[in-house]
């Protein structure tokens, strides 16, 4: 299967990710309202978020590494059954401990879930191809995120706040399951075996010393660090504020939904735009938004707000991919995306531990005047990353077809 050919294996990937994503969309918020359940306040909320992260910070530049030199596939089938064997644990879990556990072994199972899938999308697009299907692949996540909350906010609620949130995680870890039927005939044999027989390996200073590698890495982390803290605060954002889990669900459904907008309309917004003004824009916007939910504003205010920063967040992650993918030396791709994710997991150990610490001295709000801040940065950031070949490939497109009319071919 060589770059730019059939793109079966890209949906397939797709359908496989909705269902890993949904399952855990759907336990992130079901394990802050059972913690919640059982005891715990902001800052303890903060510190189960941040252990979904912590294992797969030490383990993420290794996978890199063998992903560069082998198969991407294992990992997928891998990554599934620890994303739902965590689901269904931390159902059952009746402590705050090992409910921490269960949340890192479901953290590990997506980082080697994404770290196969991301290094399949690089190496069997073309460059020019790249924007247009890692957009597509996010689709997947943003599907996940769309039905994850509102099952979750179906499911949990009424007096029976920790019995309601265990079986939302059961029902997650079963959904998650469901990713295993999509898993075939997804990688390219071909492509895998030339992979293998390349030798070398680049030094990891050298990657982060690719002009674009650091940039894509922190506006990833920034763009996540909102995502994630949205995911676990929100909830208690509504606790505070009276709105029912179910509101909370189709809030943050509503966020997915306009991500997935955003993704599907990616392409002629890189044409007009270029991805460097793109990521600014888009950014800086999503750090006011963010800021604006510590406002006590209504909830349709609130309904409003969401969609237009889920459409902001979504442009970082599939065009920080592109860029660092572009920017990292040959042969270091996987190890180049593997880096990125642990700049990501970094986020979501920092972040949420963070935004526990802020909340229980400034109150729930604060966390996200606290990602509109991380946000802003990363809008300086996205001025200097790299614009990438989405226009130069447009005009040597125009160029080649007036060429060949000129010539009759």
């Amino acid at each position: 299967m060589a770059p730019g050919g059939n793109r079966g294996w890209l949906l397939r990937l797709v359908i496989a990710f909705s269902f890993a994503q949904g399952a855990v969309s759907m336990a992130r918020p079901a394990v802050s309202y059972r913690a919640l359940a059982l005891g715990a306040d902001e800052r303890a909320i903060g510190v189960i978020a941040g252990v979904y992260a912590l294992l797969p910070l030490f383990v993420a530049v290794p996978l890199g590494r063998r992903t560069d030199h082998g198969r991407c596939a294992p990992l997928l089938p891998a990554g599934v059954v620890l994303i739902s064997g965590g689901c269904a644990l931390s159902g059952i879990a009746d402590s705050l401990w090992t409910m921490a556990v269960w949340s890192g072994v479901m953290g590990l199972g997506h980082l080697c879930f994404v770290i196969g899938a991301q290094s399949i999308v690089a190496r069997q697009s073309a460059s020019h191809e790249q924007d247009r299907n890692f957009g597509h692949f996010t689709i997947g996540a943003s599907l996940g995120q769309l039905v994850g909350p509102i099952a979750a906010g179906a499911l949990i609620g009424g007096r029976d706040m920790a019995g309601t949130s265990a079986l939302a995680l059961l029902v997650a870890g079963a959904g998650g399951a469901v990713a295993l039927t999509s898993l075939w005939r997804i990688e390219s044999r071909t492509t895998a075996k030339s992979r293998k027989e390349q030798a070398g390996r680049v030094p990891v200073r050298r990657i982060l010393g690719a002009r674009g590698v650091p940039a894509g890495i922190f506006i990833s982390l920034a763009v996540l660090s909102a995502t994630d803290i949205l995911t676990a605060y929100l909830p208690v954002v509504g606790e505070h504020r009276g709105i029912a889990p179910s509101v909370i669900g189709l809030l943050l459904s509503l966020r997915a939904a306009a991500t997935i907008a955003c993704r599907l309309v990616l392409t002629p917004l890189l044409r007009i735009l270029g991805r460097t003004l793109l990521l600014t824009v888009t950014c800086l916007l999503a750090a006011l938004l963010c800021a604006g939910i510590a406002l006590p504003v209504p909830v349709w205010a609130l309904a409003v707000m969401l969609a237009v920063l889920g459409f902001c967040l979504g442009v970082g992650q599939p065009l920080s991919m592109t860029t660092v993918v572009q920017a990292a030396p040959e042969g270091a791709r996987s190890t180049a995306l593997a880096l990125r994710l642990t700049g990501n997991r970094l986020g979501q150990v920092a972040a949420p531990a963070s935004a526990g610490l802020i909340a229980g001295l400034a109150g729930v709000a604060a966390p996200f005047v606290m990602l509109g801040a991380l946000l802003l940065v990363s809008a300086g950031t996205a001025l200097r990353a790299p614009g990438g070949p989405t226009r130069e490939v447009g005009r040597r497109r125009g160029m080649a077809a007036i060429l060949r009319r000129k010539s009759g071919i």
